[in-house]
């Protein structure tokens, strides 16, 4: 039987948040067994880069990462965020390893190509490295991976974190059942992003449809419920969404995503 592994994303209201960033942090460390915590920045990223003069990039409401602001995305995910998670985790005796997906060879990616937008440096996962991460993980190490990737050819890339989680989940399926936990500030899919309580508890294809059929899915929750599913149909055992409470065993209030 296959160990259980469990990867965590976390969203970047809860990075903001720095009494909220704690508290997950110290429930992160509690976790048995092995697990790998993924991060972004980008609201953080966004802020420094302004203090800097370098305005972020707009184009049809998504992000173009120019070489000015893949150099802060770099700074700020790789450096600023990811080092302060791991300095905060090693305070909770959780013996964290910080990560981009250059290191090791981790994760390689390509540069999205041109169509109707040119992103600039975003990268689009083509592998995972699952032997290098499992050496990681033998050795009783906890990975904390940011948002970035890397082309193999000297070039780091800007990657949605929420793919970043969902391709480690899936590539390490094959040695561990993987579950795959999206955290973020609400305390799941809602029905209503006005009522806090109207958490769906379970969603799966067939409810997902009518949920798009009624226009009840928040434009920011596509992508991501979409992940999950690829993530589900490529073999990650169990998909989760919620507050990052949803890491302690007694609470029950999150969205589980499945097949069926």
């Amino acid at each position: 039987m296959k160990p259980s592994l469990a990867i965590v994303k976390i969203g970047g209201n809860v990075i903001e948040n720095e009494a909220e960033l704690a508290h997950f942090l110290a429930l992160f460390s509690r976790l048995s067994g092995p697990k790998i915590l993924v991060h972004g920045g980008g609201k953080k990223a966004t802020a420094i880069g302004e203090r800097l003069g370098i305005a972020s990039k707009l184009v049809n409401g998504r992000r173009i990462t120019d070489h000015e602001s893949l150099e802060v995305a770099i700074m700020v995910y790789a450096g600023l965020v990811n080092k302060n998670i791991v300095a905060t985790l090693q305070s909770f005796s959780c013996n964290a390893i910080g990560l981009s997906g250059a290191d090791a060879d981790t994760i390689h990616a390509r540069k999205r190509p041109v169509k109707d937008i040119d992103f600039g440096f975003v990268g689009d996962i083509e592998q995972v490295n699952p032997k290098a991460i499992n050496t990681f993980l033998d050795a009783g190490l906890v990975p904390v991976f940011c948002a970035l990737t890397h082309n193999g050819k000297g070039q780091l890339l800007n990657t949605n974190a929420d793919t970043i989680a969902s391709e480690l989940a899936i590539a390490l399926s094959a040695t561990y059942n993987t579950t795959l936990y999206y955290c973020f500030e609400k305390e799941g899919v809602l029905r209503d992003v006005q009522k806090e309580d109207s958490v769906i508890k379970q969603i799966d294809e067939t409810i997902y449809k009518q949920l798009l059929k009624e226009q009840l899915i928040a434009e920011g929750m596509l992508p991501k419920l979409e992940n999950c599913f690829y993530a589900l149909k490529n073999n990650v055992q169990k998909v989760c969404i919620g507050s990052t409470n949803m890491l302690q065993a007694d609470h029950h209030l999150y969205t589980t995503i499945t097949l069926s």
